[in-house]
């Protein structure tokens, strides 16, 4: 079990995809999470569906594993200050707020600097800390499109689509995580006397980065890119196929690779080509050579191809659907689905990390927490005596699930 941030508590002021998933990176390098929810509906995710596993929603089943419920409402004045003596006794605050609800809340990075000089503060936000739309909400789609990612996504001629993954919301996740360790890393070096650190990042920031050669390409060229389908505008052949059965991806990204290629199926004029002498030359007759490249595949089943390609060093792969990559041997060998023990789901897999420390996988250590399960239990180690604990469930400011971790709601 990875414990490199064993000892690390983080208070997890966030919903939806973004924030959650930079947590659950978090947790699964051995941070203690403690999830703030809201006390009746819990986070946004725990209602996205279907798909539901047994009752409970599968986005939030994968976005929550190993993290503690803290099931409150920041909103009223009680929950507002419990919250930020909880967050005294953390190392890392994150939050996704509105722009300025954090703050007005009493739960900004000065105001909590005030109470824990040693935290770091992570704030997600949509279109970033300064200009024009720093104000507006977002969310993934909104993101690739207003990003550019969904202009080059799909056929050429075609409507513009969406990825089919949430890419900015995952990004914008992988940026605080590492934002969040680099910035404990140089409170930690620092030594006792290293001050607070600030970490700022945002979806849109997210989505201009997952563009860097596209943007580059138009700064020096002025040509806008296009959507290229399976394809990408920069290499050639470096897209999906029809075999006699079903699509297989092939990307020949050199000229060793595109000479293995030509031979595998069996046309190698196409290699002397002077049409195709070159990887700019095969990008600038991409339609003749994909159309000589796409007769020859459609005359044998993909599990052929798959395996002269494989033998002549070309790399491909077949187009699988989310079903057959579950059930994929090379899915089973990284035993990347991790089994967890849940009180209510039977069965219950999420995917581990795409980690390994000294061969052993990332993993989480606890299954996706009830709504309010360790309320009382988090409110106790900030110092809440049991009276007040209670107090604060009957006055409605706190969830608190039974000790049989039968889900319940407010009282």
């Amino acid at each position: 079990m990875t414990v490199a941030l064993d000892g690390v508590r983080i208070l997890d002021v966030t919903t939806s995809v973004a924030g959650p998933y930079c947590t659950l990176i978090l947790s699964a390098l051995g941070a203690e999470v403690i999830k703030v929810e809201h006390p009746e509906r819990g986070d946004d995710t725990r209602g996205w569906g279907p798909p539901f596993w047994d009752g409970h929603s599968a986005t939030f089943l994968a976005l929550n594993a190993g993290k503690r419920s803290l099931a409150i409402d920041i909103k009223s004045p009680d929950g507002r200050e419990a919250l930020a003596r909880v967050a005294a006794g953390c190392d890392v605050f994150v939050q996704n707020l509105r722009p300025g609800l954090a703050e007005r809340l009493g739960l900004g990075f000065d105001a909590l600097r005030e109470r824990n000089e040693r935290i770091v503060y992570c704030a997600i936000g949509a279109f970033g800390k300064a200009g024009p739309k720093r104000d507006l909400p977002g969310y993934d789609p909104l993101m690739q499109a207003a990003g550019g990612i969904m202009s080059i996504t799909g056929e050429p001629e075609r409507p513009a689509v969406r990825a089919g993954v949430s890419v900015v919301d995952q990004g914008t996740g992988m940026w605080a995580a590492i934002g969040i360790l680099a910035a404990l890393r140089q409170r930690d070096g620092a030594g006792a006397g290293a001050g607070a650190q600030l970490v700022d990042t945002s979806l849109y920031e997210t989505a201009l980065n997952w563009l860097p050669y596209q943007l580059v390409g138009y700064l020096g060229s002025g040509r806008v890119p296009a959507p290229q389908g399976s394809g990408i505008a920069i290499l050639a052949p470096y897209q999906a196929y029809d075999a006699r059965d079903r699509r297989i991806m092939v990307a020949a990204g050199n000229d060793r690779q595109f000479t293995a290629l030509c031979g595998a199926v069996d046309r190698a004029d196409l290699a002397r080509d002077p049409r195709f002498a070159s990887n700019a030359e095969r990008v600038a007759h991409r339609e003749a050579l994909s159309a000589a490249l796409s007769e020859r595949f459609a005359e044998a089943d993909a599990a052929t191809w798959l395996e002269t390609l494989a033998a002549a060093g070309v790399p491909a792969a077949p187009i699988q659907d989310v079903g057959e990559v579950a059930e994929d041997a090379q899915t089973a060998a990284l035993d990347i689905l991790q089994p967890l023990r849940h009180p209510h789901v039977r069965g219950l897999r999420v995917v581990a990390p795409p980690l390994s420390f000294d061969g052993e996988r990332a993993a989480f250590r606890t299954a996706p927490p009830l709504l309010g399960e360790h309320s009382a239990a988090v409110l106790a180690a900030a110092g809440y005596p049991q009276p007040e604990i209670e107090r604060l469930q009957a006055d409605g400011v706190i969830a608190v699930t039974r000790p049989d971790r039968e889900e319940v709601g407010r009282t």
